[in-house]
């Protein structure tokens, strides 16, 4: 009886893909919209010290890495994309600007923390945050702090890297999230295409691949997962010290 249910249920299920499949899109009904299609991982890395943290929406996505050893990495990389997500980057204001003060609410949330409690005075964290802005000319604005990095794949076309590292030959952070020095985060915008990719890492993945092989696998031509799965892959035989956060987002439009 049982495979017999079972039987029928598969039934209505492949009749039902098929006719969704075939059949017209009702007229009325809300049709998908401009966003970022991403997947993401952090690859921990072998010395035992959590460090990075990501958070993935439909339009912000967000990667921090934290420094500090043992849990205050994690503790300063949670607490910059706690502030970067309640400070809606992507409902409040559509200026370059904006981008800086979402990194400023990062900064400030982090250094208040450190002053709160002596224990953890060395609290720091680097903020690689891209925002997409729908409309007839849609584009991608991002705000940049430390050694992490963003490029921007056109389709079809050469790897661009949006940012800069701010720390000399893996040296100490010269802008960091929570430095005492006032914050001056590296800020802009690029147009975007249908097909465009977005590719945001953290300092583990840079050290343990280099930048060149990292943008070789992620514009293949493959999907975002299978890039992914290629870079752990490799970051598997490399085996980085550091946690290695790696996120990869399309832009789509249909």
């Amino acid at each position: 009886m049982t495979y017999i249910v079972i039987s029928i249920l598969v039934g209505c299920l492949s009749v039902m893909t098929v006719q969704g499949r075939r059949g017209n899109w009702p007229t009325g009904m809300p049709v998908a919209r401009p966003r970022l299609v991403a997947v993401g991982g952090t690859y921990e890395g072998s010395g035992g010290r959590p460090s990075d943290a990501y958070v993935i929406q439909e339009r912000l996505v967000a990667a921090a890495h934290g420094a500090g050893g043992a849990e205050l990495g994690h503790a300063a990389a949670a607490l910059a994309l706690g502030a970067v997500v309640a400070s809606r980057p992507q409902h409040v204001g559509t200026r370059v600007e904006d981008l800086d003060e979402c990194a400023q609410a990062a900064h400030r949330a982090v250094r208040t923390a450190a002053l709160r409690n002596r224990a953890v005075p060395d609290l720091t964290s680097t903020l690689d945050v891209v925002v997409l802005d729908r409309g007839d000319t849609p584009r991608l604005r991002f705000a940049h702090v430390g050694n992490g990095a963003i490029w921007h794949c056109p389709k079809g076309g050469e790897p661009q890297p949006l940012t800069t590292s701010h720390s000399f030959d893996d040296g100490p952070l010269l802008r960091g999230i929570g430095l005492p020095s006032a914050l001056n985060p590296e800020v802009g915008s690029v147009p975007l295409r249908s097909g465009d990719r977005i590719v945001i890492v953290t300092d583990g993945v840079i050290r343990a691949l280099g930048a060149a092989r990292v943008t070789e696998l992620v514009t293949d031509g493959s999907s975002a997962v299978a890039c992914l799965d290629r870079l752990y892959d490799e970051m598997a035989a490399a085996e980085p010290r550091n946690d290695a956060t790696v996120i990869i987002a399309d832009f789509v439009t249909a």
